[in-house]
């Protein structure tokens, strides 16, 4: 398990980007399972405007996002690969299955499902409550970070 200072050393998003809080299981190169507490003030303040660019409109962005860090967590099993940088490439079949509200806390799911060469793939699950609020596919690919960063 990981708390949120903990979560701070692995993952390169930070506040107000980083999603994922707690980490309550973690297999490097298979899966993880995740919280994320959704708050009105990142819906309607911090996050909108720019996930909205990255993503499209609506609080499922932010689902997404959540989903995507977390993943980020499995595919870089020591938490620091200073030579790549992992990237979402695809967000596949995700639907939202019931509405997710402030006050709710996201159980989140990633597995790992196939990699090959530069690609990653998972299928990601959310959770409120025990009942399932959206679930979905996404594909990663490595690019070095020389590429992104000159």
């Amino acid at each position: 398990m990981m708390n949120i200072m903990e979560v701070n050393k692995r993952l390169r998003q930070r506040p107000p980007f980083q999603m994922i809080e707690k980490v309550l299981e973690l297999t490097p190169g298979e899966s993880a399972r995740g919280t994320k507490n959704v708050c009105i003030n990142e819906i309607i303040k911090n996050l909108s405007r720019y996930l909205t660019q990255k993503y499209g409109k609506g609080p499922g962005v932010l689902i997404i996002e959540s989903c995507a860090q977390l993943c980020s967590l499995v595919i870089e099993d020591d938490g620091v690969n200073d030579d790549l940088l992992y990237v979402l490439l695809k967000v596949d079949n995700f639907k939202f299955v019931k509405p997710v509200i402030p006050g709710d806390v996201l159980d989140i799911t990633v597995t790992k499902t196939k990699s090959g060469g530069t690609l990653a793939y998972f299928d990601a699950k959310v959770l409120v409550d025990g009942e399932v609020r959206a679930k979905g596919s996404m594909v990663f690919t490595a690019v070095p970070k020389e590429n992104v960063y000159k």
